[in-house]
């Protein structure tokens, strides 16, 4: 369907005005499909940031992260995110609270590891560099609360450096899980400082519908799909064989997939 307001009014409006006319009101009424933004769940936020971090300076990322998260609360209140406050990557404030979140990308490929050198080598160039590639499409991507509290780490910083988490955001999310369950978790003490952005989703449902991330958990949301196998934290975080990374690997990706279809049908809902 295209745009008609000229078919729908030019037969109450004198021809020697109408072009006039026409043109204020489609500078005051703008084409609403001229204003649809597609989300381009192929795009790679490495072409865009200048051979720096996409996370940080990939303008399409940031602009992907604000229109798709800013949206209704499960309790109904409109969450709006804001990408022109000066030192914040997204913000928001209301009666809700004040928030700066930042991006993080969430799959780590571990193809750049040295440790893990036997077995990315396993690997074809072209495998690796597909597997970074879909690891930095928007399905593989995150937003976190970026102020740090009391000087200590981020949650990006901790999903990072803690080694039972290995940056895995299947492990992130069971930690999540475990905060809204009031349970332990190696993420437990850094959640727990950012419990006010948590509790904008009211539950661990909340959470994860809010974010799409419903392909990475079970039908009644009690439990992760995980990469590879767990056992309450006492499993490594990082492959140790090719089996085990090349089943980290596929199940990775079928979960980003799945995430950029979830965000490709979002995106056709504004």
């Amino acid at each position: 369907m295209g745009w008609s307001l000229n078919a729908r009014l030019r037969r109450y409006i004198d021809p020697r005005v109408g072009s006039q006319l026409m043109s204020i009101l489609q500078t005051l009424v703008p084409n609403p499909l001229q204003g649809r933004v597609h989300i381009d769940t192929s795009f790679d936020f490495r072409t865009d940031a200048g051979g720096k971090d996409p996370d940080t300076y990939s303008p399409t990322l940031r602009r992907y992260h604000r229109l798709l998260w800013s949206r209704c609360l499960p309790d109904g209140r409109h969450f709006d995110l804001d990408d022109t406050v000066a030192g914040a990557y997204l913000h928001h404030r209301s009666e809700l609270g004040e928030f700066i979140l930042s991006s993080d990308s969430v799959i780590p490929s571990f193809t750049r590891w040295v440790s893990m050198k036997h077995i990315i080598d396993l690997f074809s160039e072209a495998e690796n560099e597909a597997f970074r590639t879909i690891g930095y499409t928007i399905g593989g991507m995150m937003v976190f609360p970026a102020r740090r509290v009391d000087g200590k780490q981020t949650i990006n910083g901790a999903r990072g450096f803690n080694r039972k988490i290995a940056d895995r955001f299947d492990l992130t999310l069971e930690c999540i899980r475990r905060h809204y369950l009031g349970q332990d978790s190696p993420l437990a003490d850094t959640l727990a400082r950012y419990h006010e952005f948590f509790g904008l989703f009211q539950n661990f449902k909340g959470y994860v519908d809010f974010f799409l991330l419903r392909d990475l958990v079970s039908a009644d949301y009690s439990s992760i799909k995980f990469f590879m196998p767990f056992a309450d934290f006492t499993t490594p975080a990082v492959p140790k064989n090719v089996e085990t990374y090349a089943e980290y690997r596929r199940r990775s990706i079928e979960f980003v997939e799945a995430r950029n279809r979830r965000i490709e049908v979002k995106s056709f809902e504004w």
